[in-house]
């Protein structure tokens, strides 16, 4: 036996294991492929988490030959600006657990501080204890973690979540899997703050922001998704827009684009409906021109940006 915490053995059962069907048997081939068809780019997240579901593979087949076996640590950090991806990749997560019995069910409790964090004396235990029942035997997935710890506020009840959250991480770890997720330097700061996180934490996971160029291979899935396509003049156009607005306030990557698309629509549609004697056709429908994106209030100055709007 290695000296490892929770480290076990099983009788010699197996000898040989075919890894192309174990993997796609607990369905790890086709989420892997779901998330590269999901998401553009992030090739360092799509390889950490293949990783991660590589180890884990191997781990229950070394259950199953009967080798010494300690339940690895699973909770993670996903840190990255709004709208690369977190949550997707959360639930792909999930799934691949699932699949290979490392938790119960294939669920993500998405919470914040709000859904953890009690206003007055006595609210906060009863709350964090609820999420953490709903989340039990899944994965509970925590967005701005950091808001938890609010140090400048001696009346703040954070701080007994996180004292509750700590201890679920530890003595409960092989019955729910914790992601915090937030920006990279307030996580910094937070686990700075809280070593305790720091040392539960197995996988630190940093998602990049969307190049120009994947941003609009994403503005493009979007609309093919609904039953539209740009015109050549205006895939030109909204380049020029993902440039734009990428250098003013409240941007959020792929979360922006799908903003965008879903105004082009709005403009598109009253573009066509302005001119009622007109006859369409399946590519009046279909196609986005110019001026649906042009109209945006990106090109005047961006007007307004505070609410994120396009």
């Amino acid at each position: 036996m290695l000296d490892v915490p929770h480290a076990t053995t099983t009788e010699h059962n197996e000898t040989h294991f075919d890894l192309r069907k174990e993997a796609e048997a607990a369905g790890i081939t086709d989420t892997l492929q779901q998330l590269e068809q999901e998401l553009v780019g992030l090739k360092p997240v799509k390889s950490r988490v293949r990783q991660i579901a590589s180890l884990l593979l191997i781990e229950r087949i070394r259950q199953r030959a009967g080798l010494v076996s300690a339940p690895p640590t699973l909770h993670m950090s996903f840190t990255g600006n709004p709208g690369t991806g977190k949550t997707t990749v959360a639930l792909r997560m999930a799934k691949i657990l699932h699949g290979l019995g490392f938790v119960r069910r294939g669920q993500v409790i998405s919470v914040t501080r709000d859904d953890l964090v009690g206003q007055y004396i006595g609210h906060t235990a009863p709350k964090t204890k609820e999420i953490l029942k709903k989340a039990m035997g899944g994965v509970l997935f925590i967005d701005e973690a950091y808001y938890l710890h609010r140090p400048d506020n001696e009346r703040d009840y954070g701080q007994e979540s996180i004292e509750i959250l700590l201890q679920v991480m530890e003595n409960q770890r092989e019955d729910l899997v914790v992601i915090l997720a937030g920006y990279g330097e307030r996580m910094t700061s937070f686990f700075a703050s809280n070593p305790g996180f720091r040392s539960r934490i197995a996988h630190h996971i940093e998602f990049p922001d969307y190049a120009e160029a994947e941003l609009l291979v994403i503005a493009e899935l979007m609309l093919k998704e609904r039953g539209y396509r740009f015109s050549t003049a205006a895939r030109e156009a909204f380049e020029k827009y993902i440039a734009l607005r990428r250098t003013q306030p409240f941007f959020s990557n792929a979360r922006s684009i799908r903003n965008a698309v879903d105004r082009i629509r709005l403009r598109q549609a009253d573009r066509l409906v302005s001119d009622l004697d007109r006859m369409l056709d399946v590519a009046d429908l279909e196609t986005v021109d110019p001026a649906d994106v042009l109209a945006s209030r990106v090109f005047s100055g961006g007007a307004d940006t505070r609410s994120a709007k396009s």
